[in-house]
């Protein structure tokens, strides 16, 4: 899973949220580090879409425009849990192999990793 989409599901998983509804909370929820493009974020969209981890809530016309709201599917939200326990498992090793002294820089590198 791509981290846009991850970002995406994470964002859906208390709500349903139109596009710069899903942006804004992008952006809050990684603390300002991930800001998805308009563009990608609509590919996202619909790529999700298609695989049935999300689904489209309702379509509001607000100020003369209309807002598409999306919410997760239950396939969604096994999908979300699934990734959150993955990268949870990886960065646990990587606690632990840091734990055990195994970032010193072996014979011939000199200051780490090249």
């Amino acid at each position: 899973m791509t981290q846009a989409a991850f970002f995406v599901l994470t964002a859906l998983a208390d709500q349903p949220r139109h596009g710069y509804g899903i942006l804004r909370e992008i952006e809050e929820l990684s603390d300002g580090e991930v800001q998805l493009r308009v563009g990608t974020l609509y590919g996202v969209l619909d790529r999700l879409t298609a695989d049935g981890l999300i689904a489209l809530d309702r379509e509001e016309v607000q100020q003369g425009r209309l807002r598409r709201y999306y919410r997760l599917t239950d396939e969604g939200v096994r999908a979300l849990g699934a990734e959150a326990q993955r990268m949870a498992a990886g960065a646990d090793a990587a606690r632990r192999r840091l734990a055990e002294g195994r970032h010193a820089p072996g014979p011939g590198l000199a200051g780490g990793l090249a």
